[in-house]
């Protein structure tokens, strides 16, 4: 198996668009040698622990409302020819993301990480919920198969916060700047949106060279 590191941050759109590409690419190849792991980065590293107004955040961000316009146009097309219905109007306030990123952490254990994430992911862009909210956390993630207790209660503390805050600022010393960035079996990096062929095409490059492994072994 090969380990298929996800570095990315549920309030971004391209990690979402990318993200859901790689779980398209994956259902079409259900025998993939891939273990996924996520792993935390922050796009927002100052954001206040209560979040702040979405409008005022995009327009201080990208210098006004024509200019948060223009840096989404892509993303809006983007998540069309993925067939993902982001709500961007739907969405209030930007969220500090440290807590998602606990509630991620913690589902590893569980083994349902992934099942975690995406619904982060779908909580906030197709239905604008906050996902800062500790209610709103444990029940998504009580939903994709954690205990919604005890993650409500892990939630009310400081367990692995700073953990998961230095893991954070571990990926941005690493040089990744931009996300979503996939590192591949701990070796090969791979960065942005990329469609759903290209991780087929991996897959299947993978499970040729094992193929050819094994043939030479026996």
């Amino acid at each position: 198996m090969t380990r298929l590191e996800i570095i990315s941050d549920p309030i971004c759109p391209w990690c979402f668009i990318g993200v859901s590409n790689l779980m398209r690419a994956l259902e079409a190849r259900p025998d993939h040698p891939f273990v996924l792991q996520w792993r935390p980065f922050f796009l927002n590293p100052e954001m206040p622990r209560e979040g702040m107004d979405r409008r005022e955040y995009l327009e201080t961000k990208f210098g006004g409302k024509e200019g948060a316009a223009r840096a989404y146009a892509p993303v809006v097309e983007a998540a069309e020819n993925a067939g993902l219905p982001i709500d961007f109007a739907g969405i209030k306030r930007t969220p500090n993301t440290l807590d998602a990123h606990r509630v991620i952490h913690w589902a590893e254990a569980e083994g349902v990480q992934t099942r975690v994430a995406m619904a982060l992911f779908r909580a906030y862009f197709e239905k604008g919920e906050d996902i800062s909210d500790p209610e709103t956390l444990a029940r998504i993630a009580g939903a994709s198969g954690c205990n919604a207790e005890v993650i409500a209660t892990l939630l009310q503390g400081d367990a692995d916060r700073e953990e998961i805050a230095e893991a954070g600022a571990e990926a941005a010393r690493m040089g990744v700047t931009g996300v979503p960035t996939f590192i591949l079996g701990g070796r090969y990096v791979v960065t942005g949106c990329q469609a759903p062929d290209m991780w087929m095409k991996v897959t299947d490059e993978l499970a040729a060279a094992a193929a050819q492994m094994e043939a030479g072994a026996g």
